[in-house]
């Protein structure tokens, strides 16, 4: 069986909020939530595990996203932006969406891990 819910996520640097002498870089990430299922689902609580490349892992967990606990409805889809600041220019991020489906049975949805890098250019 295939998870009810689909996570894409977009990123973002944000040149003008970072500053690498002070080892902060600021990222922007947008979140989709999809659900494929035939139940509605809201989202309770979230556990992101943030890394960067000095190896430094943050875990964060709270309960909803940007102050809600959004319900999604088969077929429907939500989205919010939020942000990481790390000490290097490039990490990851990854973790879990804890949900309900409206039959009251408790789930997990699983956010892939995604990279927060700076542009490259090449040369």
């Amino acid at each position: 069986m295939s998870e009810p819910i689909h996570i894409q996520v977009e990123t973002d640097f944000i040149e003008d909020q970072s500053d690498a002498d002070e080892e902060r870089f600021v990222f922007a990430y947008t979140i989709t939530i999809e659900n494929h299922g035939v139940l509605s689902a809201k989202l309770l609580n979230r556990h992101w595990v943030i890394r960067d490349s000095n190896g430094r892992t943050e875990e964060v967990r709270g309960e909803g996203v940007i102050g809600e606990q959004p319900v999604i409805q088969p077929g429907e889809s939500f989205s919010y932006t939020s942000g990481a600041i790390l000490q290097t220019d490039v990490g990851t991020m990854s973790g879990s969406y804890h949900m309900i489906d409206e039959d009251g049975r408790p789930f997990d949805a699983s956010i892939p891990e995604f990279v927060l890098s700076i542009p490259r250019t090449l040369h």
